[in-house]
């Protein structure tokens, strides 16, 4: 259930289309249902904007299947996220449907809703082709939550030439998603070109001493370039999720979606 349902249900009631019955039957999973293993949350898209998104990491496939035929069926977008190749094959056998990501590790089922008119784009940018999967993982869920994205990958400070010659992409975006391993120099970088919310990923890649991630992280959390917000080590998924609720605040067609 979301703003846009709700709105649909509630007038069909007041014009008589549909009896208050009916509208109850629409609304009895409202704001959760209980699978006994998960409460699946079906009021988050009339909260949050988007819907509950499954994490596939830690769940069994049959658990991921579940929750994931509920929320299909309550007619709301489903998002799958750390969704490895073989368990998305036995997913995907319950559940033909589903579309697989692989460069992404992320599962859809159902229409994903389409960029609002006016919206900016979100621009994500990736230092080097090792840290793709998490680059991908932020670009596919932000399409998926409903935003116009675009790809600036392997960039990164060992040839900033490469990063320089596409001032026009950095400047276009409305809201940047900058993902870097190794020293996790490359949101610096930007955060100094650019006068739009940089959302800087730390990535687990590199040799001994990057500690998985862990320099990159301290290093975007220590940034000298201003107004740099972080998230957690290889977390594609809540860069895009920060960055769609970011991006919908430059849109004045959105100024009354929930917060």
């Amino acid at each position: 259930m979301d703003r846009t349902r709700l709105h649909e249900l509630l007038s069909s009631v007041r014009d008589g289309g549909i009896s208050i019955d009916h509208a109850l039957d629409a609304l009895k999973t409202l704001p959760f249902e209980d699978l006994g293993f998960a409460l699946v949350d079906h009021h988050r898209a009339l909260r949050k904007g988007f819907p509950e998104v499954i994490l596939g990491q830690g769940k069994t496939t049959a658990q991921i299947i579940a929750i994931a035929q509920r929320l299909n069926e309550q007619g709301q977008h489903v998002l799958i996220t750390r969704l490895d190749t073989q368990a998305a094959a036995e997913v995907g056998t319950a559940l033909p449907e589903l579309r697989y990501y692989p460069d992404g590790r992320l599962g859809a089922l159902g229409t994903p809703p389409e960029p609002p008119r006016g919206q900016g784009r979100i621009l994500v940018v990736s230092a080097g082709t090792a840290d793709l999967p998490v680059a991908e993982e932020a670009a596919v869920t932000a399409e998926l939550l409903g935003n116009g994205v675009d790809r600036l990958y392997d960039v990164g400070v060992a040839g900033l030439h490469r990063l320089l010659g596409n001032l026009e992409k950095l400047h276009a975006a409305s809201v940047l998603i900058v993902v870097a391993g190794m020293e996790g120099a490359l949101p610096s970088v930007i955060g100094g070109l650019v006068d739009r919310p940089v959302i800087a990923v730390p990535t687990s890649i590199g040799y001994g001493a990057s500690f998985n991630g862990l320099a990159a992280l301290l290093a975007m959390l220590n940034s000298c370039a201003a107004g740099i917000t972080v998230v957690n080590i290889d977390n594609g998924f809540g860069a895009a999720a920060a960055a769609t609720l970011m991006n919908r605040l430059s849109c004045p067609a959105n100024a009354n979606l929930p917060a």
